[in-house]
C-alpha cells in the first residue's frame, strides 16, 4: 500500500555525495519544521525520469520556492555516486534539487512505493510519485499508475497542490 495524504513519513537514512564521498542524510532532519517536495522515480538515467520527471522540477523550482517550499528532494533506488552524476548531467543539482540515493531501497519499501519489473531489469525500484511534506506529514501526493507516465507526479501538477 502506498502513501496517502495525512501519513507521516518514516525516518530513513538516505545517501548523498559530499565533499569527501558518500554521506548519510537523515530524512526526518530534512523534513522537521519545513515544507519539502519529495519526488521518487524508477531510476537515474532512465527515459521518462531523465526526459520528463526531473526537468519538470527544474522548470518549477522557483515557483515552489515562491509558495514557501524549502527544498525539493529527488529520491531513487540508486547509489549516491549515480545520483550525483545524474544530478550534474541533468542540471538538477545546479538548479538546487537535492539528489538522494535510497541505495538499499529501504525507504521506498517502507512507504509502499516499491515495484519490480524484470523485463526491463527493474528490481526493487521506486514507483513514480511526488508529494508535498509539511513537517514530516504528507499534505498532497500524486502517484503514477505506470512507470512510463509523468502526468500527476510532475512538477507542474504538484505545484497546483501547494
Amino acid at each position: 500500500m502506498g502513501l496517502s495524504q495525512g501519513d507521516t513519513l518514516p525516518d530513513a537514512t538516505l545517501l548523498a555525495m559530499g565533499a569527501d564521498g558518500p554521506e548519510e542524510v537523515s530524512l526526518s532532519a530534512k523534513l522537521s519544521g519545513r515544507k519539502v517536495v519529495v519526488f521518487g522515480l524508477p531510476g537515474a538515467y532512465t527515459g521518462t525520469c531523465t526526459a520528463s520527471h526531473v526537468p519538470s522540477f527544474i522548470r518549477t523550482i522557483d515557483q515552489f520556492k515562491a509558495k514557501g517550499v524549502d527544498e525539493i528532494i529527488c529520491v531513487s533506488v540508486n547509489d549516491p555516486f549515480v545520483m550525483a552524476a545524474w544530478g550534474d548531467s541533468t542540471g538538477a543539482t545546479a538548479a538546487g534539487i537535492t539528489m538522494l540515493g535510497d541505495a538499499s531501497g529501504d525507504f521506498t519499501k517502507a512507504v509502499g512505493m516499491d515495484f519490480t519489473a524484470p523485463p526491463v531489469g527493474f528490481y526493487g525500484r521506486s514507483k513514480r510519485y511526488a508529494m508535498i511534506v509539511d513537517n514530516g506529514v504528507v499534505s498532497a501526493i500524486g502517484e503514477e499508475t505506470s512507470p512510463g507516465e509523468c502526468d500527476i507526479s510532475g512538477g507542474e501538477a504538484l505545484l497546483e497542490k501547494v
